[in-house]
């Protein structure tokens, strides 16, 4: 059992001497993990740290100008890079999952070493990386679940002297109790967890802008919903599948793609059950999503467990 207590003196320390004077880079996305680690190392480290959002073009509806305002009053030097079209571009034509996740997590890397030669010399790279991200990049019997952009090492040619995972001995749970021991509001340290390639890979093989925009509008529709009960899931979230249905709008015959909708109950995240949402959420839910999307023929709701699944689609 970890001591959370004893857990943040040690890792205090261990980035003190690691560090020392120098200063520090830290991929952040505004999620949960990013942001403790944030707070963990402006604690340890203060002044030295800059923090770096990639806006990849993948985030939710809104959420990028959120993660920028969150950080607009931290005492932290904050770095917002506008990447949609160039992470598009790396990732076009590319339908395969595991594909897709490494060009990303490559991408990302490349976008950090690129920002830190800009800033002058930074050696250190810092990450949000979780024991679950490690578990589930992890090669198990010849197979990897899924691979994580923050988990891998340094590549062979990327400028920076060492990678700071102050996080990777902890689960989900002891990161957000840890993100309220440094003073995150708990609201804050609570929220969902947001995979690091963010909606492509909720977006079902090839992703385009526009596939992106259509996902952005059903997820945005379904947390709103969702939001209205007392007692939420522990995740939720739509996805863009690559089936296609027939359909009857205005009297016209539609052949569009399919909204699945995922909602889940979990302690650790290595295993959950499916939330069994209210019927007459769901009901609302997809009139809301068909209606208010053109471009959609029907929504259908995600009961597998994990395993055998994992919790995102892809």
């Amino acid at each position: 059992m970890i001591n959370l207590d004893n857990y943040l003196t040690e890792w205090t320390e261990k980035i003190r001497h690691t560090i020392g004077s120098e200063k520090v880079l830290l991929a952040t996305s505004g999620g949960v993990d990013s942001s403790v680690c944030a707070a963990l190392l402006s604690k340890a480290v203060p002044g030295q740290l800059i923090c770096v959002f990639v806006d990849h073009g993948f985030m939710r509806l809104n959420e990028s100008n959120e993660v920028e305002a969150a950080f607009s009053d931290k005492p932290v030097h904050f770095i917002r890079i506008n990447g949609e079209d160039r992470f598009l571009a790396k990732i076009k034509g590319v339908a395969d999952p595991e594909t897709k996740r490494k060009l990303i997590g490559e991408e990302f890397i490349h976008v950090f070493e690129e920002e830190a030669k800009k800033l002058g010399h930074i050696p250190f790279l810092a990450q949000g990386t979780i024991s679950l991200d490690i578990v589930e990049s992890k090669n198990i019997k010849g197979a990897t679940i899924k691979s994580h952009h923050n988990v891998g090492g340094l590549p062979e040619l990327m400028d920076f002297t060492g990678i700071i995972e102050p996080l990777s001995g902890l689960n989900k749970a002891q990161v957000r109790a840890l993100g309220q021991k440094l003073g995150l509001p708990t609201a804050f340290v609570n929220r969902q967890p947001f995979p690091g390639p963010g909606l492509a890979i909720r977006v079902i093989g090839e992703v385009t802008k526009a596939k992106l925009d259509t996902l952005r509008h059903a997820d945005a529709i379904l947390r709103e919903e969702i939001d209205t009960l007392d007692k939420k899931p522990d995740q939720y979230f739509a996805v863009l599948t690559d089936t296609c249905a027939v359909g009857v709008k205005d009297d016209t015959r539609t052949y569009d793609p399919v909204i699945a909708i995922r909602a889940v109950s979990t302690v650790d995240y290595m295993h959950c059950e499916y939330t069994p949402l209210p019927h007459e959420l769901l009901g609302r839910i997809s009139r809301r999503i068909t209606g208010e999307i053109s471009c959609v023929s029907r929504v259908v709701f995600d009961v597998t467990s994990k395993p055998p699944s994992t919790i995102e689609w892809e």
